[in-house]
């Protein structure tokens, strides 16, 4: 946050499901969608380019307002990561509609996400060096447009789609979102 990355670039994966939500009529109770991601330099100097997956159960309308809300195309500028993100990136590929399988528990820190010849990743506790007990740190954003808190975790995954990298061990991030297009709801 507000600091340079560790090795000059910044690449990630992020996987989603929507619990509860709508874009206009349009119901997305029960979707995913993965994000994924990689930059030249830091997020904010831009370059960057994304790969959007979309759940394949996703109706065309459906699927048409998720890659509106994930382009930024309907939120307040600077209001979601979405936006936020749309503004530094060069390269949009094409979106694929694809099978998602994705279980998380933020409070426990753990995730798995796959997606079939595009990407594969696992969270889990950062642990105690020591004892091995799962250690809790979490990150507070009270003027964040990427979450409000989120539990921190470590990170595993591979991007072999259109987008090809590997991060192990690296930090994760888990966090419950409840976003309007004026951002994160406090």
């Amino acid at each position: 946050f507000n600091a340079m990355p560790t090795y000059g670039f910044c690449q990630a994966v992020a996987g989603m499901e929507i619990e509860s939500g709508h874009h206009g009529d349009t119901k997305l109770d029960g979707l995913r969608f993965v994000g994924i991601f990689s930059w030249p330099g830091a997020i904010h100097q831009g370059g960057g380019e994304a790969a959007v997956i979309i759940d394949e159960r996703a109706t065309e309308a459906q699927r048409g307002a998720l890659l509106r809300i994930l382009g930024g195309l309907d939120t307040e500028p600077g209001a979601t990561i979405f936006q936020v993100f749309s503004t530094t990136l060069e390269k949009f590929h094409d979106p694929i509609f694809a099978p998602i399988e994705f279980n998380v528990d933020v409070d426990a820190r753990t995730s798995q996400l796959h997606v079939e010849g595009i990407t594969d990743g696992r969270g889990e506790p950062i642990r105690n060096p020591v004892t091995g007990a799962a250690h809790q740190a979490r990150i507070d954003l009270p003027h964040g447009f990427e979450y409000a808190i989120a539990e921190v975790g470590r990170g595993w995954t591979k991007a072999t789609g259109p987008i090809k990298f590997e991060l192990a061990d690296t930090h994760s991030h888990f966090a419950n979102l409840h976003l309007t297009q004026s951002g994160i709801v406090h």
